[in-house]
Order: structure tokens, then sequence, then C-alpha cells
């Protein structure tokens, strides 16, 4: 079940990675989606891969092997989708403002960018007339 789950998480990384690299701003969203996905699987795992176990201790007093699972990771996975939900939407928003002021989901810069303009330094100004 383990390596289950971490072929799962690799491969949902992986595929986020790819789609971050894209040229494209949905591409980027959705590899941005699939990146949170696959840390909030990470994050949960790591409260324990166990099946049909509450995530709390019980029996420990009657001295049984206590299991459980850790409900800490949970918690926090559950607050991670509330924020990379809210995020998404942000950034969705954002693409989409783009989108439509350019007229294309492309991320290239113009070619005016591309050039730096000489820079300026100290040396470089001019004196001021000194008439008083």
């Amino acid at each position: 079940m383990e390596m289950l789950v971490a072929s799962a998480i690799g491969a949902t990384t992986a595929a986020g990675i790819y789609l971050i690299l894209r040229l494209r701003t949905f591409a980027v969203v959705l590899g941005m989606t699939m990146l949170t996905y696959a840390i909030n699987a990470f994050l949960f795992t790591t409260g324990r891969l166990v099946v049909n176990l509450p995530p709390i201790l019980q029996d420990h007093a009657a001295g049984g092997h206590a299991t459980y699972t850790d409900p800490l990771p949970q918690a926090l996975v559950l607050t991670a989708i509330v924020i990379s939900f809210g995020m998404t939407a942000v950034v969705v928003m954002m693409a989409l403002g783009s989108f439509i002021e350019g007229g294309d989901d492309r991320i290239n810069m113009p070619d005016d960018d591309y050039i730096m303009p000489p820079l300026k330094t100290v040396d470089d100004q001019k004196p001021e007339d000194e008439t008083a």
C-alpha cells in the first residue's frame, strides 16, 4: 500500500512540475493544482497509512496495543485544501484577466523587455548650475 501511494504522489508531482514548466497560463494553473494535491497527499500519509482505524486513541487503558492514526496531518490537509482552493481562484482570475487583455494565454515576454536599458550611476548625472 505504501508503494502505491508513494508512486501516486510521485506521478502527481511529476505531472504538476511538467505542467508548471509549460508556457501557457492554464497549464501552469493546472500544474500548481496538481502539485498542491501531491503535497496534500504526502502530508496525509505522514499520519500513518492504516485502514479502518479512528484518529483517536482507543482501548489504551485496557492494556491492548494502541493503534490509531495521527489527526494532526488530517487537520493540516483540510486547512491546506481550503487555502489552495482560494489561491487557485485568485490565480485563475489573474490568468483570465491576462487572457482578456492580451488575447492569448501564452507566457511570452515582449521583445522590448529582453533589452535592458543602460543603467545610470551617480557619475552620469549632470551637475546643476550654481548661479547664486
